[in-house]
């Protein structure tokens, strides 16, 4: 790939953007999405750049009406997009429609492809380079940024359909249909194979720590599980499961409560137990939950 560097190298400057949140992903001209590709414009790019401190965000300058092959090549890039699962953030920038970005890159033609690390951008390509040649070069260009400690790995963006409510991500498909056909096992194995692909993917560790708390209270009967907890106060076994049958029932307070009350009763491998249950429960209700982050700072004071 031949490699062409900007007039101006260094961090982009920003000053005459907005700082809009990162759209979610929508679909383009060809009907394409992706989990780890934006439709880049002045009122998102400052964002898109700064997500550059997490990971690396790749941009991808085309036009439909100056180069055709470039389109075929953002499209391209977003199919690895999708394929490096969150190495990369993908920014796609019509310069048709967003010229102000294509003019403070000083982008001289397209395709012109960069990736920005820490808000600074580095010249990659100019050339309409074929599917083919990009899946090995990408491959080998990650491997270089880890050897030279660039980590870091973007979380998944979600399209919305025509009438407001988020799609489902096509990799969750599987899990979610094992659910819906009451599957629950299936859908574990499904979450799990997502999370083995990217521990990072806090959806997937979400929707497993939910399809794990389906799969141990499946069958419970209920009063008899409340029973054997009243009796067994400090039966961890016993509190976890009530406290799984608390977060199905909506009673998410009830359950992070229980099993609080259980790390400051017990302790040693008991109290770990009861610690680990509990983080599950977290994951499946969501970390950015308030209850969650009240009950984080709870269990933080039953542990010191």
């Amino acid at each position: 790939m031949t490699q062409r560097p900007f007039s101006r190298p260094g961090a982009i400057d920003l000053s005459g953007f907005n700082k809009a949140p990162v759209a979610a992903p929508t679909p383009d001209a060809s009907g394409m999405s992706s989990a780890y590709c934006v439709q880049a414009d002045e009122q998102n790019f400052q964002a898109v750049v700064e997500a550059s401190m997490q990971a690396p965000v790749m941009l991808v300058f085309y036009s439909s009406t100056r180069s055709p092959g470039s389109v075929q090549l953002a499209n391209d890039l977003q199919v690895l997009s999708n394929e490096f699962e969150g190495k990369f953030l993908l920014g796609r920038v019509d310069i048709e429609t967003a010229p102000a970005i294509a003019q403070a890159m000083q982008v001289p033609s397209v395709p012109m492809v960069a990736i920005v690390v820490q808000g600074r951008p580095q010249p990659l390509f100019q050339d309409a380079v074929p599917l083919a040649e990009l899946r090995p070069a990408l491959t080998q260009l990650f491997q270089q940024l880890l050897a030279q400690g660039v980590s870091g790995q973007h979380q998944p963006r979600h399209a919305e359909s025509a009438d407001g409510e988020p799609e489902i991500d096509p990799r969750y498909a599987p899990a979610q249909d094992a659910l819906e056909r009451g599957d629950i096992d299936a859908a574990v194995a499904e979450y799990e194979k997502l999370v083995a692909a990217n521990a990072h993917d806090t959806e997937a560790a979400g929707g497993l720590a939910m399809a794990k708390v389906l799969q141990r209270t499946l069958g419970v009967d209920l009063q008899a599980a409340r029973t054997a907890a009243a009796e067994s106060p400090d039966d961890v076994a016993a509190q976890t499961l009530v406290a799984d049958l608390d977060l199905l029932g909506g009673h998410v307070e009830d359950a992070f409560r229980r099993l609080i009350d259980v790390v400051r009763r017990t302790s040693d491998s008991d109290r770990d137990a009861a610690r680990n249950h509990l983080i599950g429960l977290f994951a499946a209700v969501g970390n950015e939950d308030q209850r969650v982050l009240k009950a984080r700072r709870d269990l933080a004071s039953a542990l010191f």
